[in-house]
């Protein structure tokens, strides 16, 4: 069984594993959204974000 796809929209907070806590600043729709995680921290994570979730 396939899991849910996760959607995010502009100005969405998330955590990442591997990043820390953000905020969604760019949605590319279905293939990738970019997160900035600080003030000079910008990060493009791709679908599925299996590392991400929404706060």
């Amino acid at each position: 069984m396939e899991a849910p796809l996760r959607h995010f929209s502009v100005g969405d907070r998330v955590t990442h594993d591997e990043h820390g806590l953000g905020r969604v600043v760019a949605v590319e729709e279905g293939i990738a959204v970019l997160v900035e995680f600080g003030p000079e921290v910008r990060k493009r994570i791709l679908s599925p974000y299996t590392k991400m979730a929404a706060l």
